[in-house]
């Protein structure tokens, strides 16, 4: 009877074979691996900040709740511009940006983003993916302990918000206007001057001010800003960002730390990240122009055939200047250069064709 009574106290951990006593195996559960994302963009933001928050969603989906990622907006744990030096010292695995920012890091990385009179963002994923694109991004970024990874694309954006109307380049002399990037460097060679401020700022400088002008994105995000209601003309195109890729970029060691296959999630959820993102642009531009005209009678207007010819050949100049800087950037101009303009031989009769075709 003691013994019987000894067997039932251990059977839901032993097991008795072959006369011998075996313990069973003990299970321990694995330990959540917790990352942070900073971004450059206001916590929530539509498509900026939400953008971010759907990647870090679809890791956590993807690795069926192994990782989670908790999203920090703009100055919650880092000013929106020391995301990438966050990132790539560790402070946060994951950052959420535009490649413009970091041209003090390198020239070479606004290439990344947007160029003027580049690629469009369906060009822009072409040359990433299949024509070299993403293994110089990597190679630019791999000093930093970096490893970057597309995370969506805007598509060609608006020119901006004028307190003025542009009728010449005349227009574009002494102009206080919010624009990174090399398109930035283009205005300042037409004369005005460039401001590069976080787009949480952006509102109330122009409101207030403190720039006569400024580029942010496109109907969807400007009407989620009311930008309509600091500036009076919004012109179009976006000659200075006709493709903007927006980045994810991710501390290396960090990644390299976790299992193969949850490295894999990661990078796979952001080319997820960065379709459902361009999809939503699309979408949302084309129902938001329509609320700013319709709604709030916004002044589209498009920018003189001069002014545009002009910004081109000031930005050929500007472009080629950048490129002469160092050796990886003239690496990395080379290449997107000579898919350029291939891609523009095969849209000519492709999508201008078309589009031309189709407003007949």
């Amino acid at each position: 009877m003691d013994r019987r009574k000894f067997i039932k106290a251990i059977g839901a951990t032993s097991l008795i074979t072959g006369g011998a006593l075996v313990s069973a195996p003990v299970v321990h559960a694995k330990k959540t691996i917790k990352w942070k994302m900073v971004t450059t963009w206001p916590k929530n933001f539509p498509g900026l900040g939400t953008g971010a928050n759907f990647l870090a969603k679809l890791i956590e989906d993807m690795s069926g709740g192994r990782m989670q990622v908790k999203v920090y907006g703009a100055g919650e744990l880092v000013p929106p511009f020391e995301v990438f030096d966050a990132v790539s010292a560790g402070t946060a695995q994951m950052g959420h940006a535009a490649s413009f920012y970091w041209k003090g890091k390198s020239p070479a990385a606004q290439f990344f983003a947007g160029v003027p009179y580049g690629l469009t963002g369906q060009e822009m994923n072409g040359w990433l993916y299949h024509g070299g694109g993403m293994d110089l991004w990597k190679e630019v970024y791999a000093p930093f302990g970096l490893v970057p990874a597309a995370a969506g694309n805007s598509g060609v954006q608006m020119a901006g918000w004028f307190n003025k109307e542009i009728n010449s380049m005349a227009d574009l002399k002494g102009l206080k206007m919010r624009i990174p990037g090399l398109g930035g460097d283009v205005l300042k060679k037409a004369g005005g001057t460039p401001v590069n401020i976080p787009g949480g700022e952006i509102y109330s400088s122009l409101k207030s001010g403190a720039i006569d002008a400024t580029e942010w994105i496109g109907p969807y995000n400007d009407l989620a800003f009311g930008l309509y209601k600091a500036a009076k003309y919004y012109y179009y195109p976006g000659w200075h960002e006709p493709g903007t890729s927006l980045e994810c970029t991710i501390n290396k060691k960090a990644l390299e730390e976790l299992p193969k296959d949850l490295q894999s999630i990661v990078l796979q959820a952001c080319r997820v990240s960065s379709d459902e993102l361009t999809a939503e642009y699309t979408a949302r531009n084309a129902s938001a122009l329509q609320t700013l005209k319709t709604k709030h009678k916004v002044q589209v207007k498009r920018l003189p055939d001069d002014v545009l010819e002009n910004l081109r050949a000031l930005s050929e100049e500007v472009v080629a200047d950048v490129a002469s800087k160092d050796p990886v950037t003239a690496k990395v101009y080379e290449s997107y250069h000579q898919f350029r303009k291939q891609a523009i031989a095969w849209s000519n009769v492709s999508e201008r064709a078309y589009l031309n075709a189709r407003e007949l």
